[in-house]
């Protein structure tokens, strides 16, 4: 586990042509058998990444039945718009409070069993949600969900960076992420049945995936302590990973990425297809389908690139293709340009999603809890904070400002990758 007692093995300390590092200083170079069952496309994931791919699926089809319906359940209260962004709110600001205090319980207790915890909490919050008697109860409920939110993801993250090697590392995190994408896809259009039956429905399915979840996570995830034999990688202190160039990178882009996807491009997208493009909001809808197809189909060869090729070539290219296309957005003509924009977006979202990851998962080695549960506070901070200040830049100024600063950070991440050093590889 990371500790800062731990002698010095950061991998980022390592000299140049170190054993254990690629091309371009993102992982290691495979045994001669591992690159050829890679080149092949015979080798497999190992058990634990494909029982969080459907732990993940389970989770996101819940989350997706519920988002929805959330804003409305909770106007059901006799409540404001603000109050009724405070409950939305509330799960991604306890998400961030909860986040420091994760990666010290994965420490502790070991990352299946703050995963099973962070599940249970999640569902029974959400099942409690469904019979809440009043809006108080309902806010500290969707609190208390963003607690276990952060257990579950930090935890999840952390396992599956410690029990895969770096050679097969983001085609793991791409796998993960399919699971979300795929669930996420599948949710709202089951949420929009169950809300014909009652507003009260969704939360109590939510659960129910939830359990399930939960259940395959804790019966069929290897008991802790095993992990770091997996990877072959030693814990590295927290100091060398807070030092350690692809970590900062990391952490950079993370906060980009939460700004730009998670803020504005769902902030404001749906306003700006009303307000400047005039049509119907059914076709926020369709667009967003169609960039979440486009991010689905390129996550596998994309997680193979940032395996095959690197980490850092990866970084660079998808966050300058997402920074010119996430620009364009405000300025589309019509919706098919538009469309193809956002289409371009989820495509390098795709390479966006693993390759960071990716790099946190080399610069920390195993058990990295704590730099896993900092990533993730970054894209939190840039989540809770880009539609906020986008609103605010669209209120003085224009969308395209918005847009702008969101690509602009988008562009700082590309910039800041560039600072990774190149490797050469291990001689075979």
């Amino acid at each position: 586990m990371p500790a800062d007692d731990v002698p010095d093995q950061s991998v980022g300390s390592q000299p140049v042509g170190a054993p254990g590092q690629t091309a371009d200083g993102s992982a290691g170079t495979p045994p001669a058998e591992a690159v050829a069952a890679v080149v092949t496309g015979r080798e497999r994931l190992g058990r634990d990444v494909l029982v969080l791919g459907v732990v993940a699926f389970f989770v996101m089809v819940g989350f997706g039945v519920v988002v929805p319906v959330l804003p409305v359940y909770a106007q059901s209260f006799g409540v404001d718009h603000v109050l009724v962004g405070a409950v939305l709110s509330a799960f991604a600001l306890m998400r961030l409070v909860a986040s420091p205090f994760v990666g010290r319980m994965i420490d502790l207790a070991g990352e299946r069993v703050v995963l099973g915890a962070g599940i249970g909490i999640v569902a029974l919050s959400s099942g409690l949600a469904g019979v809440a008697a009043d809006y108080p109860q309902l806010l500290l409920l969707r609190g208390l969900g963003g607690i276990g939110s952060a257990m579950f993801t930090i935890s999840a993250m952390t396992l599956l960076l410690a029990s895969t090697p770096p050679h097969r590392r983001a085609r793991s995190i791409g796998f993960y992420q399919g699971g979300f994408l795929v669930g996420g896809m599948a949710g709202p259009a089951i949420g929009g049945v169950l809300s014909t039956v009652s507003l009260t429905a969704p939360f109590f399915f939510y659960a129910a995936t939830l359990a399930v979840a939960g259940l395959v996570g804790v019966v069929l995830l290897r008991p802790g302590g095993r992990e770091a034999a997996v990877t072959g990688e030693p814990p590295t202190p927290l100091r060398e990973v807070l030092r350690d160039v692809r970590f900062r990178a990391a952490c950079v882009a993370s906060f980009a990425q939460g700004w730009s996807s998670l803020g504005v491009r769902s902030a404001l997208v749906p306003v700006l297809v009303v307000e400047v493009l005039r049509g119907p909001t059914a076709w926020t809808g369709i667009l967003f389908a169609v960039a979440a197809v486009a991010q689905t189909v390129a996550l596998a060869p994309a997680s193979r690139y940032v395996d095959r090729v690197g980490r850092r070539p990866a970084v660079i290219g998808s966050f300058a293709v997402a920074a010119v296309s996430l620009a364009a957005v405000p300025f589309a003509p019509h919706v098919v340009v538009l469309g193809a924009l956002l289409a371009v977006y989820g495509v390098a979202t795709a390479f966006m999603g693993t390759a960071p990851a990716a790099l946190v998962g080399d610069a920390a080695g195993a058990r990295g809890g704590r730099p896993v549960a900092i990533f993730s506070m970054c894209s939190d901070v840039g989540a809770i904070a880009g539609p906020l200040v986008a609103g605010l830049l669209v209120d003085s100024f224009s969308y395209g400002v918005a847009f702008g600063v969101a690509a602009a950070l988008l562009a700082a991440a590309s910039l800041a990758a560039v600072r990774i050093p190149r490797e050469r590889a291990r001689a075979s």
